[in-house]
């Protein structure tokens, strides 16, 4: 707690609004989708969506394979709760759709589903959008499934799996031209330095010029900042975004090599 602390106080010193901004593309993301402060419809449909979840007080057997839990000693949950404490905040899953609503990407992939809060996001930002969205625990991705199918989300395909497992299959010795291209990633499935790097470079034949990846608690523990440090130094990233709670990471080739900090 004390490292994450020290962390956010370290990013509100550095951190910016849009008036720090000098990049166009950046100060366009952040002023009409950041801080647009719009009241799509869509916000109705998440509220309802969490709160079914929190209403929902049986306990489930949960499968852990990434780095754990700071905030539950036992893997039997209760849904209510993993759905308060572990899940997406609310300002954080209105972001998530508003970044998918602004780049509309065709492709969609979600590294750890958890409950589908952040699923759901990312489906309502673009319905026409193609999700596949991976969780290793059988049990949350069978409600999350569940969850989808009552309010009518059609777009995404849960696969039960190992991350690494599914993610190996995009190494370039086995990529062909049949492999899904994912024009937006979300990592929120194993908050450890090892596994956020080898997910980092699994994926990396499948970038383009557009991609967008979002890495989730960045700041998480030390290795997590360590893993982030590496991340934007990687040759092939030019723009990266620190957000706090988020790092997000572009390849546009036509950009110089720049990090913003931003308060979001």
């Amino acid at each position: 707690m004390l490292q994450i602390i020290k962390s956010y106080l370290k990013f509100l010193y550095n951190s910016k609004n849009q008036h720090g901004v000098h990049s166009p593309f950046v100060f366009d993301l952040v002023t009409k989708c950041f801080y647009d402060k719009k009241q799509y419809p869509e916000y109705a449909v998440l509220k309802k969506y969490r709160k079914s979840l929190l209403a929902n007080k049986n306990f489930i057997e949960v499968t852990d394979y990434g780095a754990g839990s700071k905030i539950f000693k036992s893997n039997k949950r209760q849904i209510s709760k993993i759905a308060k404490t572990a899940g997406i905040s609310p300002k954080r899953a209105k972001l998530l759709f508003r970044i998918v609503n602004y780049f509309q990407p065709k492709s969609i992939l979600e590294i750890g589903t958890s409950l589908g809060l952040a699923t759901s996001a990312l489906s309502l930002g673009n319905k026409k959008a193609k999700i596949i969205t991976l969780e290793g625990c059988p049990n949350t991705i069978y409600l999350c499934q569940l969850e989808l199918q009552k309010f009518n989300i059609n777009n995404v395909e849960c696969v039960q799996t190992k991350f690494e497992d599914y993610l190996k299959n995009f190494k370039p010795e086995t990529l062909n031209s049949k492999h899904q291209i994912f024009n937006l990633v979300y990592f929120d499935g194993n908050h450890s330095k090892q596994a956020t790097l080898d997910y980092f470079e699994l994926l990396l034949p499948t970038i383009t010029n557009e991609t967008v990846w979002i890495f989730d608690d960045i700041h998480w523990s030390t290795d997590m900042e360590e893993a982030w440090k590496i991340i934007k130094n990687h040759s092939t990233v030019t723009v990266t975004i620190d957000t706090f709670q988020w790092g997000i990471v572009f390849f546009r080739t036509e950009q110089k090599k720049e990090h913003f900090i931003i308060r979001v």
